[in-house]
């Protein structure tokens, strides 16, 4: 008798390590690969294009509110004390920054394109205070897609259609696609073009020499990783934008 309970305690721990193994080997590999990082940060880097976008232009009031249940989910995975989930907490704190900033300037200050860096940069002091915290990853999420805003926004300015921004958000719908149609002529002509495959050039080889210096296996590592995707993703998507805003105007970018 004491010899089948001492058997049947020794075959329950070994299904019992057999689960934490597996759990643990789950855990480590979730977001601890670069395929995961890479899906997470450029999910929420597409995510306010297609979602926040639209909402904060007809319920702005509510998409802002959306930035507290953004930091409520971060808390709650927090809570979890899990290292996967953790990682997910912190992207999520750095996305609750990208979004008030966005929902601050798109729901009320649209037509003022020179508040647009100084508005998405709100929350600038915190993240670079979380840059030297367990929180650099979502400090770097947040840096990495105001710089990338940055950029854009600088790229709009040297090609000359900066002034065409306040036109297209305060036009009606009859008057702006002219002004598309303009800004679209305006982005083929060759000083648009080369201004434009130099700032792609530059973001790229800034992302690249960033991803070179990460490493997957220590939380630095894992925020230099995010930063390369945040900016690789965000090169991605204004390049399909000014591709669409060239075939088609009227999915220009500016609006």
């Amino acid at each position: 008798m004491k010899e089948l309970i001492t058997k049947n305690l020794e075959v329950k721990d070994e299904f019992n390590y057999g689960l934490d193994k597996a759990s643990n080997s789950y855990e480590s590999t979730l977001l601890s690969r670069p395929i995961s990082l890479r899906l997470w940060s450029s999910f929420f880097v597409i995510l306010p294009i297609f979602v926040q976008a639209p909402w904060v232009r007809l319920e702005p009031i509510s998409a802002l509110c959306f930035t507290f249940v953004i930091l409520l989910g971060a808390y709650v995975l927090n809570k979890k004390q899990s290292n996967k989930w953790f990682i997910v907490s912190s992207l999520l704190y750095g996305v609750s920054g990208s979004w008030l900033g966005g929902c601050l300037f798109w729901g009320w200050l649209s037509p003022y394109p020179i508040l647009h860096i100084p508005v998405e940069a709100v929350v600038l002091p915190l993240a670079l205070i979380g840059l030297g915290t367990n929180w650099k990853i979502g400090s770097s999420f947040y840096i990495s897609s105001l710089f990338g805003t940055a950029v854009t926004d600088i790229t709009i300015f040297l090609i000359g259609i900066m002034d065409q921004w306040k036109q297209v958000i305060i036009a009606d719908s009859e008057s702006a696609p002219l002004i598309l149609q303009k800004t679209s002529s305006n982005l083929i002509q060759i000083k648009s073009l080369s201004i434009i495959f130099l700032v792609a050039f530059i973001l790229w080889f800034i992302s690249k020499e960033i991803f070179d210096s990460a490493t997957i296996n220590t939380t630095y590592g894992k925020a230099l990783l995010v930063s390369s995707y945040v900016i690789q993703t965000t090169l991605i998507v204004d390049g399909i934008f000014i591709f669409l805003a060239i075939l088609q105007p009227t999915f220009s970018g500016l609006v």
